[in-house]
């Protein structure tokens, strides 16, 4: 499977530490931008062609954009048919004892999402290799439901 960067200059450095690190988990990676960090680009020239590749393959293929919030990079990014964009900022850990699932694991079990946005801002290096690395690692669990809720998803995209 290949897996797209792309990045404005607030993801730089962490777009540079992922792509080896996701190299060695396996995967062939492709680096669509931005080559140096330039406080002047637009996050848009970078994800929009992650999101073209990550339409003509969303199978096949996988996307990680990168941004200062990574919003607007998700917001980007699901204007394509077949893209299913998903931002993380790192896992919510309630203050009253309860449980909740790892928001990672959900997105690609029940979401079947191919692009993951993530907001520099917001994580450190390890915290990014440690939400790369389980979401690349955690499959679609093809449950009746979730299959019925994208093809809904995707009729209206069509």
């Amino acid at each position: 499977m290949k897996v797209y960067f792309g990045s404005d200059h607030a993801g730089f450095e962490i777009k540079k530490a992922l792509m080896p690190f996701v190299r060695t988990l396996g995967f062939e990676v492709e680096d669509l931008g931005d080559f140096e960090p330039d406080p002047q680009d637009d996050y848009t020239d970078f994800i929009i062609p992650v999101a073209r590749l990550v339409a003509q393959a969303p199978d096949d293929s996988r996307g990680i954009v990168i941004g200062g919030s990574g919003q607007g990079e998700a917001i980007a990014a699901n204007r394509f048919h077949n893209v299913r964009a998903v931002v993380f900022n790192g896992q919510y850990a309630p203050t009253d004892g309860r449980q909740v699932p790892h928001e990672i694991e959900l997105s690609r079990m029940h979401n079947n999402a191919n692009v993951l946005s993530l907001g520099a801002r917001f994580l450190n290096e390890i915290e990014a290799k440690a939400a790369v690395k389980l979401w690349l690692e955690t499959p679609f669990s093809n449950d009746e439901r979730h299959v019925r809720r994208l093809k809904k998803i995707e009729e209206m995209t069509k």
